[in-house]
């Protein structure tokens, strides 16, 4: 059964009264479970969970710890272009919003490396709007022939791909797909992208199965919570880490937890998630899938992300900007979203270590410029 399947059966069953009807006696059959299944998930994110939190933050502790030890993965993105084709109400770089559209030369590429490179990271995040005419496969592959003598690890947040293209991205320099669904209603989709490629539900559901058969090494999924009912999106979420899990386990499957931030346009949130529903989100994703990676992004505040170190996370970002040469320009530029911890590399890895973690810049090295060869070499920062 694919995924698509299997998230339209669950999709068809009545959640919202089957989170409603969850009791305590659930919760306390679900926690006393050593493996869980989805069933378990839905459970755990269940209002008659929430009194359970701190038991639930003990057992996560002490999952991430055993899986991870005490370390944060660093990386941080670079944005190269803006032009979008889509019109994602949601985005500030829907089509329709009057904005500078710009994108970096490979010169520019250069200097946005060197800037970044110069604060130690060695992990880092490639983004573009969703526009194939400008943000061509050559441009990309151009653009990696630049960054890779800085990074030796490259993750990308494109537009999604063919299978074959995953795999020449691959062979381009690339080991790491982000692929948000940015909701698994798949009615509710179809009204948050009324235009554009971005439109095809089951054709971005599958990219992340189509980057893990590439020869991705590493695949992050999410939804942005917020634009629908975030239990069941953040349920199919955690159903379809454990299916890539499942079917791909030479690939590392984490996730992200981002909640809407305000940017150009004027969509507001329809479900609002407060930062109890956040960490309960956390702890149920660890409790479920004890090895799966979890990033929090500046999209949260630094207070915030300080709290969730040791419920989960294992991998953040720093020094971010969300512009077109956000991090080598100055001038005025409109990032995709507002970033709520706008804080150095070098002042997130002294507060890292304040907290007793380790910030890690690097823990493997690419043994050749063929993709699916990696040997694991941890480089602290």
């Amino acid at each position: 059964m694919s995924f698509y399947e299997e998230c339209a059966a669950y999709s068809a069953l009545p959640l919202a009264e089957r989170f409603a009807s969850v009791t305590v006696g659930d919760v306390r059959r679900s926690l006393a479970k050593t493996s869980l299944d989805a069933d378990d998930l839905l459970v755990l994110l269940s209002p008659a969970a929430a009194p359970f939190l701190e038991e639930m933050a003990a057992r996560a502790n002490r999952l991430t710890v055993q899986h991870f030890g005490r370390t944060i993965q660093l990386f941080t993105p670079l944005y190269l272009s803006n032009h979008c084709a889509n019109h994602c109400v949601y985005c500030g770089f829907n089509a329709t919003n009057v904005i500078k559209r710009s994108q970096l030369t490979l010169e520019q590429v250069e200097a946005e490396a060197v800037a970044i490179a110069a604060t130690g990271l060695r992990q880092l995040l490639i983004l573009t709007g969703e526009s194939r005419a400008k943000a061509s496969l050559e441009y990309l592959e151009s653009c990696l022939a630049v960054l890779r003598r800085h990074f030796p690890s490259v993750s990308m947040e494109i537009y999604a791909m063919e299978e074959h293209e995953y795999a020449r991205m691959v062979a381009a320099g690339i080991d790491g797909l982000t692929m948000f669904q940015e909701t698994y209603d798949e009615v509710l989709y179809e009204r948050l992208h009324p235009h554009g490629p971005k439109r095809d539900y089951r054709f971005r559901l599958d990219a992340p199965e189509r980057g893990c058969r590439a020869g991705m090494r590493v695949v992050n999924i999410g939804a942005l919570l917020g634009l629908g009912d975030w239990r069941k999106d953040a349920l199919l979420t955690g159903m379809h880490a454990a299916y890539l899990q499942r079917h791909y386990p030479e690939v590392d499957i984490a996730a992200s937890l981002p909640r809407m931030r305000p940017h150009a346009g004027a969509f507001q949130p329809t479900s609002v998630v407060d930062d109890a529903d956040l960490v309960q989100i956390m702890l149920a994703f660890r409790l479920f899938l004890p090895r799966l990676g979890i990033t929090i992004s500046t999209r949260e505040n630094a207070r915030l992300r300080e709290n969730l170190l040791p419920l989960g996370v294992t991998r953040m970002s720093a020094g971010v900007s969300t512009a077109v040469g956000g991090h080598s320009e100055e001038g005025e530029t409109v990032g995709q979203f507002e970033i709520s911890d706008g804080r150095s590399v070098e002042a997130i890895c002294a507060m890292l270590r304040a907290y007793g973690y380790q910030p890690v810049f690097k823990d493997w090295q690419p043994l050749g410029d063929e993709g699916g060869t990696w040997s694991k070499k941890r480089r602290t920062a």
